[in-house]
C-alpha cells in the first residue's frame, strides 16, 4: 500500500510538471503571449539604439571639443578633419 502511495504521489508530481510546461508553452503561442515576446524584443532594441547613439553624441562632442581647440590655438584644423584620410573603409568616402 506505501509502494502504490509513493507512486501515485510521484505520478501526480510528474503531471504538474508536464502540465505547467505545457500550458507555458501554449501561452507563448498565443497573440498575447506572442505580442509579448515582440515587445520585450523592441525594448531591447530601444535600449540598445539608445546606447549606440549616446556614444556617438559623445564622440561627436570629443571631436568638436578638439576641433574648437585647435581653432582658439590658431591651428590648421584640416588634418583634424582629415584623421581616415588612409583608411579606404572610413565612413563617408565615396572612393
Amino acid at each position: 500500500m506505501l509502494k502504490r502511495m509513493i507512486w501515485v504521489g510521484i505520478g501526480i508530481a510528474v503531471g504538474v510538471i508536464v502540465v505547467r510546461k505545457v500550458t507555458k508553452a501554449a501561452e507563448s503561442v498565443t497573440p498575447g503571449g506572442v505580442a509579448e515576446r515582440v515587445s520585450g524584443a523592441g525594448a531591447e532594441m530601444k535600449e540598445s539604439f539608445k546606447a549606440f547613439w549616446a556614444d556617438v553624441s559623445e564622440a561627436k562632442q570629443a571631436k568638436e571639443a578638439e576641433l574648437f581647440d585647435a581653432i582658439e590655438r590658431g591651428e590648421d584644423i584640416q588634418p583634424l578633419l582629415n584623421d581616415d584620410e588612409n583608411d579606404p573603409a572610413a565612413p563617408g568616402r565615396l572612393y
